[in-house]
């Protein structure tokens, strides 16, 4: 099973919630309709990996930078950032057929994260920001959020048992794009705008 580290501890997550469309601007971006309620996917612990991959089974892969969350004892208790990778075309291609997209998001290496710090600020404050090649792509905070990360943890709550270790990704928000093997990615999640953690990939 694969890990994350979490203040320098080693977790094993049993699985990963993820939220879509999540922000206004990104469900723009792709032509997307708001939904009427909260669109949630899962990635099995098989997708978590180090290697940042521009192509699987010869289909391009696109980015989506991600506030993260650790779930323990009843709560988000660290944060962290997370890269949603996803085979757009592929996706698009289920959607229109009313299919699953996990062959789209749950393949293996779909999932890369940061190292997990401890939460000791309210949600509120809390932001990502993505650069590649040096440049800004995707910034954006909670604030943002059509579902707050409470909401969020209260909507899972109804109908998946959460437990601990498991990982939250919120949604991304605007500027997704392709990844070129070579490109330089870095990921950061910042409290109050100042940076609390960031880590580095080059695509493959």
């Amino acid at each position: 099973m694969n890990e994350i580290l979490v203040d320098g501890k080693r977790i094993t997550p049993g699985k990963i919630v993820c939220v879509g469309r999540n922000y206004v601007q990104h469900i723009e971006e792709l032509g997307n309709e708001i939904p009427e309620n909260m669109v949630v996917f899962l990635k099995p612990n098989s997708t978590i990996t180090c290697q940042l991959l521009s192509e699987h089974l010869d289909e391009k892969i696109h980015y989506e930078g991600e506030i993260a969350f650790l779930f323990e004892k009843g709560t988000f208790s660290a944060v962290g950032f997370g890269l949603d990778l996803t085979k757009r075309g592929l996706q698009t291609r289920l959607k229109e057929k009313g299919l699953p997209w996990e062959r789209a998001k749950a393949f293996d290496g779909a999932a890369l994260f940061s190292d997990f710090v401890s939460l000791n600020a309210d949600y509120s404050r809390i932001s990502m920001s993505l650069d590649i090649n040096g440049q800004t792509m995707q910034s954006a905070g909670t604030d943002l959020m059509m579902y707050k990360p409470q909401e969020i943890l209260n909507e899972i709550a109804q109908f998946i048992t959460l437990e601990d270790g498991d990982l939250v990704m919120t949604g991304t928000p605007k500027g997704v794009g392709t990844i070129t093997k070579g490109d330089s990615f870095t990921g950061s999640i910042l409290i109050d705008s100042q940076e609390i953690l960031r880590k580095s990939w080059i695509a493959t």
